[in-house]
């Protein structure tokens, strides 16, 4: 009796050890359980989801890329708009500065032809109104010219011809010096004044003296010698001496009339 419970003891010790190798894989390793079904839905509502965030990422990429190339076609258009307005502005200022060149260019052509026209008036009317200096004064070229019959100092000379915004005649160039000759003038006061101890000279030779002043002076000393003019030739004395004078100054433009009256000039 003994022998028959001892046997069904081993059996099942074995029973049970085999179960137990069973659950052991061939390595010693327990085997995994078997997954259960909420773990399947989840990972099948996961991999759903990956799905839809890429569809959707694909949809913004694809909406983004559409919107990236609508705008750089509007900002292609604003670019190629902007460089044909600014050739448009360039050629219209290049337009217009041709006009205003073209413009000035006839208007000196104007001025020129109007001065000469005025010139031909003066030679047959000294005061006509074209002439664009002060009355009683001599127009030259473009200059103004006055011969003075009050007797002055030197330095009176300079400060009445200051007044009259003019300065003691200069003779630097040959017109002006043809000019002054044909006047035939005695004793009348220069812009000249010099250190040097000089009797005379030749009114040619004074064109490229570095006597003639540069502007007004009234600071002449006694130790100063002031030239005077002579028919054709140029002396310097004592500057406190009273003598006629020149006085000169730049002429005003010619004006340029509109209208002519009673078919004449003006």
């Amino acid at each position: 009796m003994s022998e028959e419970v001892t046997y069904a003891d081993l059996k099942f010790q074995d029973s049970s050890k085999r179960e137990n190798i069973h659950e052991f894989d061939t390595v010693g390793i327990k085997a995994p359980p078997a997954p259960s079904r909420g773990w399947r839905q989840r990972t099948l509502a996961l991999t759903l989801l990956c799905l839809l965030l890429l569809i959707g990422l694909g949809v913004l990429g694809s909406f983004f890329y559409t919107t990236l190339k609508i705008e750089m076609g509007k900002l292609n258009k604003l670019q190629n708009f902007k460089e044909e307005l600014q050739r448009n502005v360039s050629l219209q200022l290049i337009h217009n500065m041709n006009n205003s060149k073209m413009i000035m260019d006839l208007s000196n052509t104007l001025q020129e032809i109007a001065t000469r026209l005025c010139h031909e008036l003066y030679k047959r009317e000294p005061e006509h109104k074209c002439k664009p200096c002060p009355k009683t004064w001599m127009w030259h070229e473009d200059s103004c010219y006055i011969l003075t019959d009050n007797y002055e100092t030197w330095q009176e000379s300079v400060m009445f011809c200051s007044a009259q915004n003019a300065s003691l005649l200069t003779i630097k160039n040959k017109s002006v010096l043809e000019f002054i000759k044909s006047k035939r003038l005695h004793r009348y006061w220069l812009g000249l004044s010099t250190k040097k101890d000089q009797s005379y000279q030749k009114l040619d030779e004074t064109i490229i003296s570095s006597n003639w002043l540069t502007r007004n002076r009234n600071d002449v000393n006694g130790r100063m010698h002031c030239g005077y003019i002579d028919t054709v030739y140029i002396y310097y004395t004592d500057c406190s001496l009273p003598m006629r004078f020149i006085c000169q100054k730049l002429a005003d433009p010619v004006k340029i009339e509109s209208e002519i009256p009673d078919g004449k000039y003006s």
